[in-house]
């Protein structure tokens, strides 16, 4: 008897290269199902509005992708947990395949308690290494960068057989979906009060995924002259990020187009950039802890105690005195996105120059991407800020990155109108801007734009000297295979490298060498 197999939908919204379904559809009937979490929607949710609505749209893409095949995306809503087992228990279907995702706080519950049933089967072809065997706290017992469990291959060369190995085939029809629907997209939406409020957000779903590759693949060469300024990775940059969080790309469908171009800077570049996407997902997988607390135990705490309300709500609106820092932030929240750069400028100002808490930042900017994606973000802002003690502690200098990579403050001017008017030599520091010069570009600054809110100079020299007290410890701590496990640090161990800083290191946008993952 043909058996009736559940497809569980989360982060793969897509039919191709999708391991769980080609699976199913070897062994019997599928019937996809995406669930609506209440959870996820709200402002506890951790995720605005133009997220939710990027999903929608991506999940009614999934759905015309299943109808193009004689099936339909069934939609159900409430927990996950509850929603499957019923429908296992009423014998609506008779298994659950699902495709292994990397996640963390109640995601990561709701995975584990669906993947201990005895009618699940999961599926790991994203090229993540997920060990059985793991400590109380989550971290891996073993060293996953290394060969293990019979695989002698260091990280990166696992890694590129699965961007180098065949996808998963898509089915040619599959017959009609058993499993009912309970609910729409527009129903969640009217529910939940859906109401996006960004502008320039990308449409959501596979075909507008491939557009936009395809798009990008025609320029890849100008890669490289794009990543670092914010204006112009805004407009030109591939901007694929989303796509990929919500799986209506996989990295190995985006790999194997891009080695179908002519090799460039551009392509290598981007190639690293998707090794960079599967080593952050392997540090989450390695210790989901990542999001809630420092990974060097000597870091946990910095700055809870000496939190300052009115700092961080100057930080989040983006009225710090600090034009490229609010300017960032403006973008932020009124686009969803920001490239590397900005995000570790705005992430270090933060920590280093404010002295907050790390999570409230973090948290704050997770809530705002519409590309968030928890194995990234949170790792960075720990990579960025050095809460892994193994990073240099890298503060930022805000006019320095204006001169840099703004230096015609073309970013700073579309989200900072307010001061348009300043001649460019004045708009990385305009409270230096003389009186004169502000009066005749009719700018006031301490009126229109406020003075800096904390002194710069002092406060990075104070955060550099306090991580100086603290680097004994935080190597010493280090010196425990445990934590170097949870940290996913590279085989180097705990000694202090840029391994994990991000893909742009260098003033030119240049990436980690693939030997360094």
């Amino acid at each position: 008897m043909t058996r009736d197999i559940l497809v569980w939908h989360r982060d793969d919204l897509r039919t191709a290269d999708n391991r769980a379904l080609a699976a199913a559809a070897a062994d019997g009937d599928p019937h996809p199902v995406f669930v609506f979490d209440p959870r996820y929607y709200g402002e506890s949710g951790l995720a605005c509005d133009a997220r939710l609505r990027f999903l929608h749209e991506t999940l009614s893409d999934l759905d015309g992708q299943y109808r193009d095949l004689g099936s339909e995306l069934a939609y159900r809503q409430g927990d996950p947990r509850a929603e499957l087992r019923r429908l296992l228990d009423e014998g609506v279907v008779d298994a659950i395949y699902c495709n292994r995702t990397t996640t963390a706080r109640y995601g990561r519950r709701v995975a584990e308690t669906v993947r201990d049933w005895a009618a699940v089967t999961t599926f790991a072809d994203d090229g993540i290494r997920r060990p059985g065997r793991r400590h109380a706290d989550g971290t891996v017992a073993v060293d996953t960068r290394a060969g293990w469990a019979g695989d002698d291959r260091a990280w990166n060369e696992q890694c590129e057989a699965y961007f180098e190995a065949d996808p998963a085939p898509r089915p040619d029809a599959l017959p009609a979906n058993g499993v009912e629907s309970t609910t729409t997209v527009a129903a969640v939406e009217s529910e939940h009060g859906v109401d996006p409020d960004k502008e320039g957000v990308p449409r959501g779903g596979t075909v507008a995924g491939n557009e936009r590759l395809s798009a990008f693949l025609e320029r890849v060469q100008d890669y490289p002259s794009v990543v670092s300024s914010p204006a112009a990775a805004a407009e030109r940059s591939p901007r694929l990020s989303p796509y990929l969080a919500f799986g209506a790309l996989s990295t190995r469908q985006v790999y194997q187009r891009l080695g179908e171009m002519p090799e460039s800077r551009g392509t290598s570049m981007f190639r690293s950039r998707l090794y960079w996407n599967r080593h952050y997902t392997q540090k989450l997988a390695d210790w989901p802890g990542w999001t809630e607390r420092a990974v060097n135990p000597v870091m946990r705490g910095l700055g809870r105690e000496s939190h300052d309300p009115d700092l961080v709500a100057a930080w989040k609106r983006g009225e710090t005195g600090f034009p490229m820092v609010d300017a960032a932030m403006r973008a932020l929240v009124e686009t969803g996105y920001l490239n590397f750069r900005m995000r570790a400028l705005v992430a270090t100002f933060f920590v280093y120059v404010l002295g907050e808490w790390w999570r409230r930042g973090a948290d704050f900017m997770y809530w705002h991407l519409v590309d968030a994606d928890a194995a990234i973000n949170y790792t960075q802002w720990q990579s960025q800020c050095n809460l892994t003690g193994v990073h240099p502690v890298r503060v930022y200098d805000p006019a320095k990155q204006a001169r840099e990579h703004d230096s015609d403050g073309a970013f700073v001017r579309e989200h900072v109108p307010e001061l348009a008017p300043l001649p460019d030599e004045h708009l990385a520091r305009p409270e230096k801007a003389p009186l004169a010069v502000q009066a005749e570009a009719g700018v006031r600054v301490g009126e229109d734009y406020p003075y800096p809110v904390v002194d710069y100079e002092r406060r990075a020299a104070a955060a550099r000297e306090r991580f100086a007290r603290l680097d004994d410890r935080a190597r010493e701590a280090l010196s425990d295979p445990r934590v170097r496990r949870r940290g996913s640090f590279s085989q180097r161990g705990g000694d202090r490298t840029e391994e994990d800083a991000g893909p742009e290191k260098d003033p030119n946008g240049g990436q980690t060498s693939l030997d360094e993952f």
